[in-house]
């Protein structure tokens, strides 16, 4: 048998929807974890994105609040 990696419980491989945890509060758990950064992968930081008004879009075209009027 395998071990809930939250709470290590013996867990039921077979049939188990929430694998590899034993529950849904688990499972949610560890998601709660990732989302608030306590887990986190290894590797170099990413920048932080610089946000300004004069800054090109993702699709590579300049954006104007000026230019488009309703």
């Amino acid at each position: 048998m395998k071990h809930c990696p939250t709470c290590n419980r013996q867990v039921e491989w077979q049939d188990n929807p929430y694998r590899p945890f034993c529950s849904e509060r688990c499972k949610l758990l560890d998601l709660g974890k990732w989302v608030s950064e306590e887990y986190r992968v290894p590797g170099k930081p990413v920048p932080a994105e610089h946000s300004g008004e004069d800054d090109e879009d993702q699709s590579g075209l300049e954006t104007n609040s000026s230019e488009f009027k309703l």
